[in-house]
């Protein structure tokens, strides 16, 4: 309980500060986006939350709306170019995620939260990520993010849930920096994100 009265607080105080020194990001990243395309510039998903409980993940919009022949939006590599791989690749899509965590639907440390669609798909084991809040960076995220397998995913997804603590969020926040910094494990091999989950083989 102690740890996660810390960890509130400590969420809070981060987010407010962050928000105000970024402020001037924040309106950088708005303007290139309306610029290079249009509007929206801000995307609201839908998102399993602490306990499976939906709600809606805030980004800054890296892809376009281009579309095929017959009016079906092109794959994620065709769509994702330019200033929309730059925000990507730098992580600055995520920083409206801050949002959600001064609402108190995420943390800025937990299991990333990921399509609703993927909630019937998990087994017993792999729905213990959402006994904690999700969070913007995670312990799979600075072990690899989108370059490793999901079943690698989930294990340090859950690994975190049962070793949480003040200390390792500390931890995982500094790897996290360090990742940014060096803009690796974007991607995975075999895709520009990350390919569908779709269930445990």
């Amino acid at each position: 309980m102690q740890n996660k009265m810390i960890k509130l607080l400590f969420d809070k105080l981060l987010a407010i500060t962050l928000i105000v020194l970024l402020l001037p990001i924040y309106i950088l990243v708005s303007i290139v986006i309306f610029v290079k395309m249009g509007t929206p510039i801000l995307f609201r998903q839908k998102r399993p939350g602490l306990n499976s409980e939906i709600f809606g993940i805030y980004k800054f919009r890296t892809m376009t709306d281009e579309k095929d022949s017959d009016g079906k939006l092109l794959p994620d590599a065709k769509r994702l170019v330019g200033v929309g791989r730059l925000i990507r690749s730098t992580s600055l899509d995520e920083l409206p995620q801050i949002f959600n965590v001064l609402k108190g639907e995420m943390s800025f440390v937990g299991p990333r939260p990921l399509l609703t669609e993927y909630l019937p798909l998990y087994d017993n084991e792999q729905k213990r990520r959402h006994d904690v809040k999700p969070g913007i960076t995670g312990w799979a995220q600075v072990n690899g993010r989108n370059a490793i397998s999901w079943k690698q995913k989930f294990q340090y997804d859950v690994w975190y849930v049962d070793n949480q603590s003040f200390l390792l969020d500390m931890k995982i926040l500094w790897m996290t920096f360090l990742k940014v910094v060096k803009r690796s494990d974007i991607s995975s091999d075999t895709d520009v994100t990350m390919e569908k989950f779709e269930g445990s083989k």
